[in-house]
């Protein structure tokens, strides 16, 4: 008596998405961390191929959003100056969405500052610019988030 071999199974392998396209980065809670993010995202947005209005909107909002993150952090120290995290998404071919992660729990306001006040007008400007934005709340931490389209 013979004994009979079944065929091997051979595992079906399907073709999955692997998401939409993401860049992110680890920045030093530090000044000079602004242009770095400014940097970043232009690079980014011409990777992607996108116009020019919305690469200096994402510039801005970016090195904004940052910017927000140093000061706030409250790390003062330059040895150890915490770390915020600044990612870029495309969730849909016309819209990119631009957020900044930091271990601060402190909830960011948007101000309306004074004609002789020289600071305060960051999420005002993230606000004019973007479709929407706001922020989510970790366990530590929190991301602010905001949201570009560009023009059909």
């Amino acid at each position: 008596m013979t004994a009979r071999r079944s065929a091997p199974t051979v595992p079906q392998l399907h073709a999955h998405g692997t998401g939409y396209p993401g860049y992110s980065v680890s920045l030093a809670c530090l000044p000079l961390s602004a242009a770095l993010a400014r940097r970043s995202a232009r690079t980014t947005m011409k990777c992607w191929g996108l116009s020019e209005d919305l690469t200096t909107d994402a510039e801005l909002i970016a090195c904004e959003l940052v910017t927000n993150a140093i000061r706030h952090s409250g790390h003062r120290n330059a040895q150890e100056p915490g770390h915020c995290r600044l990612t870029l998404e495309r969730p849909a071919p016309s819209s990119v969405r631009i957020e900044v992660s930091d271990s601060s729990m402190t909830r960011p306001v948007k101000r309306e500052p004074g004609e002789d006040e020289t600071g305060g007008r960051g999420l005002v400007l993230v606000e004019a610019l973007a479709v929407d934005w706001g922020v989510t709340r970790h366990p530590v931490g929190k991301t602010v988030w905001a949201l570009l389209r560009a023009e059909p």
